[in-house]
């Protein structure tokens, strides 16, 4: 039996290992630069592609992930703003529940209706309890969730929903800033977050330099996401992933 993503997940958390995904938003890609922009991934090891969006509007979601396993052997996992966004064609799904808000639809309203979607599309399902961050300016994400995003500077509120999450039974959790923030979520409330929970945290939005996402890891961010920073400048791929893979944990 073929191990999943998950498993790859989890093993290189217990082993210390810190992973980093690019973020691929289909609306804003095409067949040309996804070129270009696989080449870099490749060359510097980047261990996954989130690929989704809040909103997708164009129809090459399943082009983009076709093309991406045609070129490379980076894992897909789809980051769905919305049930549309379910494609036989990635390895992975994140199946997020909104754990920071309070939209009904986003907790578990939305799944009640693309659960048989899901559960024929063969993608290895991972529950994900998702908390949005305040990043300093209206994101889409706020926009779309109808959900205020968590205080930036309330660690102990961001502790205990991370905390709520695991022990409903998330199997991730992925804080996010979102796309276009400001500020990053800050290390404290990294730290305080991976202290609480067992299970692989995921940090995105606001990184914009390599620094931030060594310091993101170094505070307890197993897997850290960046994905407008790298449209606006595609080189930036190797410097972020040679930040991440550098942080040393001890076991």
């Amino acid at each position: 039996m073929l191990k999943g993503i998950y498993h790859s997940l989890t093993e290189r958390k217990r082993s210390g290992k810190k992973s980093f995904a690019v973020l691929i938003d289909p609306d804003k890609v095409n067949d040309c630069n996804m070129e270009h922009l696989i080449g870099l991934s490749v060359s510097a090891k980047v261990d996954y592609f989130l690929v989704g969006g809040s909103l997708v509007i164009s129809n090459y979601l399943d082009e983009c992930l076709q093309f991406i396993k045609r070129n490379c052997a980076i894992p897909t996992v789809l980051f769905p703003g919305s049930p549309s966004q379910v494609s036989k064609y990635a390895d992975a799904l994140l199946y997020l529940s909104l754990i920071s808000g309070r939209n009904a639809e986003l907790l578990i309203g939305q799944h009640v209706v693309s659960a048989p979607i899901v559960k024929k599309s063969g993608l290895e399902i991972m529950p994900t309890g998702y908390m949005v961050v305040d990043g300093g300016a209206p994101t889409t994400v706020s926009y779309i969730s109808n959900a205020s995003p968590l205080p930036a500077d309330k660690n102990e509120i961001a502790m205990c929903t991370a905390m709520a999450g695991e022990m409903l039974g998330m199997k991730l959790i992925y804080m996010d800033a979102g796309s276009g923030a400001k500020r990053a979520i800050t290390e404290s409330m990294i730290e305080k977050v991976a202290q609480s929970i067992a299970v692989p945290l995921i940090v995105g939005g606001g990184i914009i330099e390599p620094e931030k996402a060594y310091l993101n890891c170094k505070a307890g961010a197993d897997v850290i996401v960046v994905g407008n920073a790298i449209e606006k400048d595609a080189s930036l791929i190797k410097e972020m992933a040679a930040a991440v893979h550098s942080v040393a944990v001890n076991v």
